[in-house]
C-alpha cells in the first residue's frame, strides 16, 4: 500500500488503488469542487473525504472520517469485500449501495434526499426523502419524508408518510409509525426483537426463559391516532406496535437480556477508548463487542443462520403472583 497525499491529488479525478491517504481528500480551489473520487481495491483514507461524485468499484476500503458526496455517492453492484465508513455519510443527491456479494458497513448516519441499499450495515440513523432498504440491518430509525420500502431487512423503527414491504423483518423497538396504512406483498411478516434475547444468542448460549420475538399483527397490532397541535392542525398517523401483548416483559430482568450493549457498542464504533466484551454465564469473558462480528450476527440472524424463537406468550398465574408479591 502506497502512502499519498493532497499535494498528490489532481484537479478533476483522484483513482485510488493500493493507497493510504494520510490526508483529507477536501477541495481547496474552485476548480476541485467539481471532482470525482474512484476508488478501487485496497484504500484507506485516514482523513474526511468530499467529492462531486465519489464512486467505489472494489474493497476492502475504509474511511476513518466523515464522506460527503455533492451529487452522489455509488458503490457498484459487483463490488467484493467490506467498504467500511467509521463516520457519518452524506450526500446533497443520492446514496447507492446496492451490494450483490460483498458488504457496507456505514458506522454512522446516513443523509440523503435517495438512498438505496442492499446487504448494507448502518450503525445509527438513515434520514432521506425515498429510502429503499433490501437485506439491510439497521439499529437506528429509519425517517423518510416521503417513502420508504423495505424488503427482508432489521431495522431499529421507521417513521414515512408511505411505506412499502415484502419479506421476513424484523423491528428492534416496539413501536414503527407511518402515516398511511403499510402496502405489503404476499407472505410479508414482521417480528419485533424487543424482547428476544439477543445478549445470549451473540454469546452462543441458550435463550433466557420468557424472551424471544414477537410476530406484528399488522391487522390488530395497528393503531389509527388523530394528533392535534396547538394550532387546532390536525394529522394521523398509524403504529405498529406490540406493547399491547408484553405483559410477560413484567417477568424478564431487561438488564441481564444484555441486547443494549449491542446497538451502544455498534453505534459508537470507534469512538470507543477500549474493546469491551460480555461475559458469559459460567464467567468465563465471551465474544468481543465489535462492529465487524456485530454485523455478522445481526445477518446471521435476518438470513436464519441463527434462530431466535418466538416468545411464549403461556405465563401461569402463580408466576404472575410471584413477581408482584
Amino acid at each position: 500500500m502506497k502512502d499519498i497525499n493532497d499535494k498528490d491529488f489532481g484537479q478533476n479525478t483522484i483513482t485510488l488503488r493500493d493507497n493510504r491517504v494520510a490526508t483529507s481528500i477536501i477541495p481547496r480551489t474552485n476548480a476541485e469542487l467539481d471532482r470525482q473520487v474512484i476508488v478501487d481495491t485496497n484504500v484507506l483514507v485516514e482523513g474526511s473525504t468530499y467529492a462531486k461524485f465519489l464512486e467505489i468499484s472494489n474493497g476492502p476500503a475504509e474511511f476513518k472520517k466523515a464522506v460527503f458526496a455533492d451529487k452522489e455517492l455509488h458503490i457498484k453492484s459487483d463490488a467484493k469485500d467490506l467498504i467500511y465508513f467509521n463516520k457519518s455519510v452524506a450526500s446533497s443527491q443520492s446514496v447507492s449501495s446496492l451490494i450483490s456479494t460483498g458488504r457496507a458497513i456505514y458506522g454512522g448516519d446516513v443523509n440523503a434526499p435517495t438512498i438505496k441499499m442492499k446487504n448494507c450495515m448502518v450503525c445509527g440513523s438513515i434520514y432521506g426523502t425515498e429510502i429503499q432498504l433490501e437485506n439491510c440491518v439497521v439499529l437506528g430509525g429509519v425517517f423518510s419524508s416521503r417513502s420508504l420500502t423495505i424488503n427482508g431487512s432489521i431495522i431499529g423503527t421507521f417513521n414515512s408518510p408511505e411505506v412499502n414491504a415484502s419479506g421476513v423483518n424484523y423491528l428492534l423497538y416496539p413501536t414503527a409509525f407511518s402515516v398511511e396504512p403499510m402496502s405489503l406483498l404476499p407472505n410479508t411478516e414482521f417480528w419485533n426483537l424487543s424482547l428476544a434475547d439477543l445478549g445470549s444468542l451473540y454469546k452462543g448460549e441458550d435463550e433466557k426463559p420468557n424472551t424471544g420475538k414477537i410476530k406484528i399483527d399488522l391487522v390488530n397490532d395497528t393503531q389509527r391516532t388523530v394528533l392535534t397541535d396547538e394550532n387546532g392542525t390536525q394529522s394521523l398517523i398509524n403504529s405498529y406496535s406490540v406493547a399491547s401483548r408484553v405483559l410477560v416483559s413484567d417477568l424478564i430482568d431487561m438488564e441481564k437480556m444484555e441486547n443494549h450493549f449491542l446497538i451502544i457498542s455498534a453505534s459508537l464504533g470507534n469512538q470507543i477508548l477500549k474493546t469491551y466484551s460480555l461475559t458469559k454465564s459460567n464467567g468465563e469473558k465471551g465474544p468481543e463487542l465489535n462492529v465487524k462480528d456485530i454485523t455478522d450476527f445481526f445477518f446471521n440472524v435476518l438470513s436464519g443462520k441463527i434462530q431466535v424463537r418466538e416468545i411464549d406468550g403461556k405465563v401461569s398465574f402463580d408466576e404472575l403472583k410471584k413477581n408482584y408479591e
